[in-house]
């Protein structure tokens, strides 16, 4: 539904910015849909994320992070895949083979920003326990994200207080 949403108010903006002619707005407008839509592909990193910690798929949590990414957890800083990968697949409860849990954000404690081929990402990560189908743990992330080779990746991520917002 999130992604719906953001299409259509990038296609509805686009064609909008297309209607008023004129190629200064036309450049504007490539800009904007641009802008969109690596806001969409960046939007994709926590999809993705919630995707392998609900699977407990450590090789598709990796496919996230630069090769030279930090991940600062509490007063722990990992360097580079190699410990990023450790972590995950032998520290981090949503990865362990006895918990069962589901992982998701709700959408509107999502935020993005772009500037050229680097941004920022925060979302938080809600762990259900599929038995009880209770809530287990809330962790929130701020990361900075670059597009690298094509794809964009986390360079840096930081663990952060969820939003206690509604």
């Amino acid at each position: 539904m999130r992604r719906l949403t953001m299409l259509g108010a990038g296609l509805v903006l686009a064609l909008t910015l297309a209607a008023c002619g004129g190629s200064s707005k036309h450049s504007g407008g490539q800009q904007l849909q641009q802008q969109q839509s690596s806001m969409f592909e960046i939007d994709q990193i926590e999809r993705t994320w919630h995707k392998a910690a609900s699977t407990h798929n450590v090789n598709l949590m990796m496919t996230l992070w630069a090769p030279d990414a930090t991940f600062v957890i509490g007063t722990e800083v990992l360097k580079g895949k190699a410990q990023i990968r450790n972590f995950f697949a032998h520290t981090a409860a949503p990865f362990q083979p006895q918990n069962h849990w589901l992982s998701d954000t709700p959408a509107y404690k999502i935020r993005i920003t772009v500037n050229g081929d680097k941004g920022t990402l925060y979302f938080e990560c809600h762990y259900v326990d599929v038995k009880t189908q209770k809530v287990v743990s809330v962790a929130g992330a701020d990361q900075n994200v670059q597009k690298i080779d094509g794809k964009w990746l986390i360079t840096s991520s930081a663990g952060a207080s969820p939003t206690l917002k509604p």
